[in-house]
């Protein structure tokens, strides 16, 4: 199995400082993939020293424990650094951005949360930085490959996004372990989704239009979930005709999900869901992250179809073993933060991850994690 290596990038350049907010497993990856290079000085900041402690960094990531709901703290620690790179719960998001442009310092999330976003491009018309959430695997790096496929049509049909973080040894009823953030899982499941039918933009709703298809030789169910589109919906209105995100798992798990958050009432009682799934499932990093979009449209009158498929699976960076979906997550944000720095994406107002160009993605040192099996990204007319 192949491992990444590092190397510098910015020759010549003073180190660029960054803080983290959030010390889970997302952070601690964020934090270890940018200090490893040398071109970066990380600071992890959590509420809690006893998730700071447990994080399993390098000894150059420092550590900041501060309550950021109180006024002025995280201010203090954004003082004079590059930018901020949020892997907190979604709910913390709004508070981290409002951080950022009080700082002057540039801003990225991966939150799914579409009203969080909402608040963070309102923030950016009058930053002096670049504000760029949605950082992640989806939505992130799934709006960058839709973009690339759907620009290569003279007009367009049908976007179809499909992601999934699934264990690679399902042992249970709902075939899934965890492997992201419970709150951000559980968002994803109650929030109404966006989407465009019939050329219109419109509300469907979660856990619903579950369809099955198969890649390489595995059956997967999709399903509609929350934030996946990013502001997909906004840039291909009107050009257009379907376009819309779903969440993959192994069949059954979506029956399941919707029995105990509509059945029995668990999509109210959000905090009683969590503890439940946090002490009946197991995390693991024996993981696969399954990519899948296809896209339709006309070239030159012939109505055509390209599709990009990619399965991304647990690996070593360094001496150190990853879950796929901390590789995809992580290794996208600090591509992006990477871009940013190297002057290759604007220095301030709001940017979209369909503003991000594909091949410069996956030419970056980070976004090359996508390129880790020897199907990656390929092209099916």
């Amino acid at each position: 199995m192949r491992k990444f290596t590092t190397f510098k990038y910015f020759q010549g350049k003073h180190m660029k400082e960054i803080v983290v907010v959030g010390a889970g497993k997302i952070g601690g990856t964020i934090a270890n993939l940018l200090s490893e290079t040398g071109d970066y000085r990380v600071t992890v900041v959590d509420r809690a020293q006893a998730q700071l402690d447990s994080l399993e960094v390098s000894e150059r990531v420092a550590t900041a424990c501060i309550e950021i709901a109180e006024a002025g703290a995280l201010e203090k620690v954004l003082d004079g650094k590059f930018a901020v790179l949020s892997a907190a719960p979604f709910h913390l998001t709004t508070r981290i951005a409002e951080a950022a442009a009080k700082s002057g310092v540039h801003y990225l999330d991966l939150t799914e949360d579409v009203a969080s976003t909402r608040i963070v491009k309102q923030l950016a018309t009058t930053a002096k930085s670049a504000f760029i959430p949605q950082c992640g695997l989806a939505p992130g790096f799934i709006s960058i490959v839709a973009n690339d496929l759907a620009k290569r049509f003279d007009t367009l049909e049908s976007v179809r996004m499909r992601v999934g973080a699934l264990p690679q040894y399902p042992s249970n009823a709902l075939n899934y372990n965890l492997t992201w953030s419970t709150d951000g899982v559980i968002n994803e499941y109650c929030e109404p989704c966006e989407a465009i039918v019939d050329g219109e933009l419109t509300e469907v709703p979660p856990l619903e239009e579950r369809e099955e298809f198969s890649l390489d030789g595995v059956t997967y169910e999709a399903f509609n979930t929350s934030g996946g589109l990013g502001t997909l919906c906004e840039s291909l209105l009107g050009k257009v005709r379907t376009l819309n995100y779903r969440t993959i798992r192994y069949p059954g798990h979506a029956a399941i999900m919707k029995a105990l958050l509509n059945d029995l009432g668990l999509r109210d009682r959000r905090d009683v869901f969590k503890d439940i799934l946090e002490n009946a499932l197991p995390s693991t990093l024996q993981d696969v992250v399954v990519i899948f979009v296809t896209v339709s449209g006309r070239k030159k009158g012939r109505l055509l179809q390209e599709t990009y498929a990619n399965k991304v699976y647990s690996n070593h960076i360094g001496s150190q073993l990853y879950s796929g979906i901390q590789i995809t997550t992580a290794s996208a944000i600090c591509a992006v933060l990477d871009m940013l720095a190297n002057g290759d994406l604007p220095q301030e107002g709001f940017i979209k991850q369909e503003d991000i160009a594909l091949d410069a993605f996956l030419a970056n040192r980070f976004g090359k994690a996508y390129a880790q099996t020897e199907t990656a990204g390929r092209l099916v007319a």
